[in-house]
């Protein structure tokens, strides 16, 4: 078996040229990732192709929430893999479900068509399906090359024994691979027991803002809870942790 490769999610341009110099082998590419990730801008997405040699894969996804398009926002999903497609971006990553928690496997199978030459991620609107292993079955029809999953679960180390049945299940048509909750403190222990290809994790850091005044009382999201005078980037030491930890 080959060494298995670490995926870094990153919330920013900043973020994925951290993520290169410390040894990532690729980048998911996202936007407000308090949202679970969305899709970045067009100048975001055509700098980090500029600046990234390493592989860059980019969520698509117009809003947070459910997995559940309107017509409107399945345009807009192929107007962004189009543009994506244009800007040599080597994969996009990708999720539709339908009302009743099963995979919607006709608009999944079109964007993978569509998006080719480019690889196609299926993200974690899989755990959210009601049924995994019907789940898995059907995104085989699909053409997808890979899946995102913490096993149903928030952290992938507590859906570890479901991912390793999907792993036995995948027979290699789909790499499966495992995200949510990875780090490099528990990535030994994990991939022994899953032994997955491929791994995905964010490993972020906290960066204050250089802001003198700070107005206290006032949150542009309406959240306190989202800080308004820092941020989260990859933290690159974390990463070559990790990807000393999967050799």
């Amino acid at each position: 078996m080959n060494k298995p490769i670490l995926e870094v999610c990153a919330g920013s341009l900043a973020s994925a040229l951290a993520a290169q110099a410390s040894g990532a082998y690729r980048v998911e590419l996202c936007d407000n990732l308090y949202e679970g990730g969305t899709t970045p801008s067009i100048g975001t997405i055509e700098l980090a192709r500029m600046k990234l040699s390493i592989r860059l894969h980019v969520i698509i996804r117009p809003r947070g929430g459910d997995f559940l398009y309107s017509d409107l926002e399945y345009v807009i999903i192929k107007r962004d893999v189009e543009r994506c497609r244009i800007s040599r971006v080597d994969g996009v990553v990708i999720g539709f479900l339908k009302d009743d928690g099963r995979i919607d496997v006709a608009r999944t199978k079109e964007i993978v068509e569509f998006a080719r030459p480019m690889s196609v991620t299926f993200h974690r609107a899989f755990d959210m399906a009601r049924d995994p292993f019907e789940a898995l079955e059907d995104l085989k029809l699909t053409g997808v090359d890979r899946i995102l999953t913490s096993g149903q679960k928030n952290q992938a180390t507590d859906g570890s024994e479901l991912i390793a049945r999907l792993i036995t299940q995948s027979e290699g048509k789909v790499v499966i691979m495992p995200g949510g909750g990875l780090n490099e403190h528990n990535i030994s222990e994990f991939a022994k027991s899953v032994k997955a290809a491929e791994y995905h994790a964010t490993l972020r850091r906290t960066v204050e803002s250089g802001m003198i005044f700070r107005r206290p009382d006032v949150f542009m999201g309406g959240l306190t809870a989202i800080p308004e005078f820092s941020i989260l980037e990859t933290d690159p030491d974390r990463v070559r942790a990790m990807v000393g930890a999967l050799k």
